[in-house]
C-alpha cells in the first residue's frame, strides 16, 4: 500500500538504527574475555566466512594485523595449535568446526594492555616487599646471632632462615610471573601482535631473566654449616688469622643486590611513564621510558633528595656489609661505629688508616666505597654549583644594579676630577702667593681622582662584558629575526614581480598567436571593402569577376594599366585602344593635370587584356 512521505522517513531510521545497533553488538562481543581457557594469540583468529562480512563491516581491523601474525596467515597452523591446546599434545583430535573464532580489535588490545599494566604494578610490588622482608629478616637474624642470642643451630636461626626461604620461594614465582606477563600471555604480544610467545624469547631477554633469578635465589639455608676463612691480619704486625666463619656470611651479603627492584618499582609508578599523554609525546620524540630516563628526571627535579637518599643508604649498607666480612677477625670491627667511620673516610677520600680492612671482602667493599663517594662527591658539587648559580632573572636585576651603581661612581670621579682641576688652578694662579704644600696636596688628590675614574670605566666595561654573555643570545635571535624578516619580504617582493611579468608575458604571447588571424582578418576586410567600393564605382563590371594576375604573368606580359588607375596612358597605342569610363563624380579628364599623376604600368596577359576588353565600352 502507499505510504506518505513521513511514514517512509520513519522506516528508513529504524531500519538505520536497527544495522546501528547490531554492528555495535557484533563490536562489543569482541571486547568481551575469551571464554576459552586458550591464551590471548589463541583468540586472534581469523573469523568464520560465515561472519566475515559483517565484522567487516563493522570493524575493519585487516590494517591492525602483523607480520608476525600467523593464525591469520597459516589456517593450518591455528587449527594444529588449537588442537594441541585442547587435546594435550595429542593431535588424533579433530578440534570443533564450531567454535567461536575472535579477532581481538585495537580497543580491546589497549583494554587488555592498560590492565596488564596494573597487574605487572602489583607484581612488581609485592616483589619489591617480599625481596625487603628477606633482607630484613636476614640481617635480624644475622644481628642475633652475632650478639650471642642463639646460635647457628637453635631453632629460632632454622626458624628465621625458612622463613627467609619462603620468601625467596614467593619471590622467584613473582618474578617469573612478572616476565611470563610481559613476555608470553600479555604485553609483547599485544604490543607487536604475536601470536606465539616464543618469538619475544631471545638470548638477551633468556639471560636477563635468568640472571634476575640467580640474584635473587641466593639466601642463607637453614642449618649449621662452616668454612675455614684464613687471612693477614694489618691491625696485628701482618700476623695470619684462621677463623670458622659461617656460610650465612657469604649467603647473606648477596642479597642486597634484591634492591635493584627498587628501580623497577619507581619506574612502573612513575607519572612519565603511567601517563598516556607522556608516553605519545615521548613515542613521537623517539624517547625510550626506562629507569635511566626515570632516574636522570629525578635528578633534574630534585637533585639533593636523590643523592641524600642515596648517599645515606650506600654508607648504611656498606657499613653493615664491612662490618659482617672484618668482625670475625678483628674486635675493631666488631663494632658498627667503627665500620661507619672507616666507610665515612673512605667514601670521602680522606683515608686516615687508624683502621683498616684485613679481608679481601672487606677491601673489595673499601675500593667500591671509594669509586661511589668519587663520583657522589662529583654530583654533589655540580648539583650545589646550580643551586647557588643566579637565574637569568635574577641575573639581570644583578646587572641593573651594578650598572647603576658604576654610573653614579663615574660622576663621582668626574666631578672629583674637575674639582681638583679648578683647585689646583686656584691655588696658583688666582692667588697672591702660591703655598707648594697645599697645590701638591690637590695635585695628589687630582690624579687619585682620574685612577678612580679609569677603574670605573674599567668596571663598567667587565659589567657589559658580562652582560653581553646573557642578552648575546636575545640580541642575536632579534638580529637574525630581522635579517630574516627582511630577506622574506624581499623574496616575496620579487615572486610578485616574477608573477607579474609571467602574467605580461603570457599576456603577450596570447596577443603573439591571435595576431595572424587578425591580419588575415583586417586583410579580408579590407579587401572586401576594396570589392564594394570597385563595385560602387563600375556597377556593370560587378557581374564579370576579374581574374587576379598571377606574379608570373604580372612580370611577362606587356605592360598595361590597371582597371582603378586615372592618369593619362603614356603610350599612343594605349590611348587610342583604351577609353576612359566616365565617372559621376570626377571631372573630364581634359580639366584635369595628368602629368602629377604617375604613369602605373603592370604586365598583362592574355585573360587581363580579356578582362579589361569588357571596360572599354565605358570609354567609346
Amino acid at each position: 500500500m502507499p505510504r506518505t512521505l513521513s511514514e517512509s522517513r520513519k522506516l528508513r531510521l529504524r531500519r538505520a538504527f536497527t544495522e546501528a545497533t547490531n554492528e555495535t553488538l557484533q563490536c562489543s562481543k569482541m571486547l568481551r574475555k575469551p571464554a576459552s581457557t586458550l591464551s590471548i594469540p589463541g583468540s586472534m583468529k581469523t573469523p568464520s566466512i560465515a561472519n566475515r562480512e559483517q565484522i567487516s563491516s563493522g570493524c575493519n581491523e585487516e590494517a591492525a594485523e602483523a607480520l608476525v601474525g600467523i593464525h591469520s596467515d597459516y589456517p593450518r597452523y591455528e587449527m594444529y595449535m588449537e588442537e594441541r591446546a585442547l587435546t594435550g599434545g595429542n593431535t588424533s583430535r579433530k578440534p570443533s568446526t564450531n567454535s567461536a573464532k575472535h579477532k581481538p580489535n585495537v580497543g580491546y588490545r589497549l583494554g587488555k594492555r592498560k590492565a596488564l599494566f596494573e597487574k605487572r604494578k602489583r607484581i612488581s610490588d609485592y616483589a619489591l616487599v617480599m625481596g625487603m622482608f628477606g633482607i630484613i629478616v636476614m640481617v635480624i637474624e644475622n644481628e642475633l646471632s652475632s650478639a650471642g642470642v642463639y646460635t647457628k643451630a637453635s631453632f629460632y636461626s632454622t626458624a628465621l632462615k625458612t622463613l627467609i626461604s619462603v620468601s625467596t620461594v614467593i619471590l622467584l614465582g613473582l618474578i617469573v610471573a612478572y616476565h611470563a606477563l610481559e613476555v608470553q600471555n600479555s604485553l609483547f604480544m599485544i604490543d607487536n601482535c604475536a601470536d606465539d610467545w616464543r618469538i619475544a624469547m631471545t638470548w638477551q631477554r633468556i639471560s636477563q631473566i635468568g640472571l634476575e633469578l640467580f640474584i635473587c635465589a641466593i639466601h642463607p639455608i637453614p642449618g649449621e654449616y662452616y668454612f675455614q676463612w684464613t687471612t693477614k691480619l694489618a691491625n696485628k704486625n701482618k700476623t695470619i688469622g684462621t677463623e670458622m666463619v659461617p656460610y650465612d656470611v657469604a649467603l647473606s651479603l648477596p642479597m642486597f643486590l634484591r634492591l635493584y627492584l627498587i628501580c623497577r618499582v619507581m619506574l612502573l609508578h612513575s607519572k612519565l611513564f603511567t601517563d598516556a599523554s607522556s608516553r605519545s609525546i615521548g613515542a613521537l620524540n623517539r624517547i625510550n621510558f626506562n629507569t635511566r630516563f626515570v632516574l636522570k628526571t629525578l635528578m633534574t627535579i630534585c637533585p639533593g633528595t636523590v643523592l641524600l637518599v642515596f648517599m645515606v643508604s650506600l654508607w648504611i649498607i656498606a657499613s653493615w656489609t664491612l662490618r659482617q666480612c672484618e668482625r670475625f677477625h678483628d674486635e675493631e670491627h666488631a663494632n658498627l661505629l667503627n665500620a661507619m667511620w672507616l666507610i665515612a673516610i673512605t667514601f670521602l677520600s680522606v683515608g686516615f688508616g687508624d683502621i683498616v680492612p684485613n679481608t679481601y671482602c672487606g677491601r673489595g667493599i673499601a675500593v667500591s666505597t671509594g669509586i661511589m663517594g668519587a663520583g657522589c662527591t662529583a654530583l654533589l658539587v655540580a648539583v650545589v654549583s646550580r643551586k647557588l648559580e643566579l637565574t637569568r632573572a635574577e641575573k639581570h636585576v644583578h646587572n641593573f644594579m651594578m650598572d647603576t651603581q658604576l654610573t653614579k661612581r663615574l660622576k663621582n670621579a668626574a666631578a672629583n676630577v674637575l674639582r681638583e682641576t679648578w683647585l689646583i688652578y686656584k691655588h696658583t694662579r688666582l692667588v697672591k702667593r702660591v703655598n707648594p704644600g697645599r697645590v701638591r696636596t690637590h695635585q695628589r688628590k687630582f690624579l687619585l681622582a682620574i685612577y678612580a675614574l679609569r677603574k670605573v670605566k674599567m668596571d663598567q666595561r667587565k659589567l657589559m662584558d658580562n652582560a653581553n654573555t646573557i642578552t648575546d643570545m636575545a640580541k642575536t635571535q632579534n638580529t637574525v629575526y630581522e635579517i630574516i624578516s627582511d630577506m622574506s619580504s624581499r623574496q616575496d617582493a620579487i615572486e610578485e614581480r616574477l608573477t607579474n611579468l609571467e602574467d605580461k608575458m603570457q599576456s603577450i604571447q596570447e596577443h603573439m598567436e591571435s595576431l595572424p588571424d587578425l591580419l588575415s582578418r583586417c586583410l579580408t576586410q579590407h579587401q572586401e571593402r576594396i570589392e564594394q567600393r570597385r563595385n560602387f564605382l563600375h556597377p556593370d563590371t560587378a557581374a564579370a569577376p576579374i581574374q587576379q594576375p598571377t606574379p608570373q604573368s604580372m612580370f611577362n606580359a606587356a605592360p598595361m594599366l590597371f582597371p582603378h588607375s586615372r592618369s593619362v596612358p603614356s603610350s599612343n597605342n594605349a590611348a587610342a585602344t583604351y577609353h576612359w569610363p566616365t565617372s559621376p563624380i570626377l571631372p573630364p579628364i581634359s580639366s584635369r593635370t595628368p602629368h602629377l599623376v604617375p604613369d602605373t604600368h603592370m604586365p598583362s596577359n592574355g585573360s587581363a587584356v580579356n578582362s579589361y576588353a569588357s571596360s572599354n565600352k565605358y570609354g567609346s
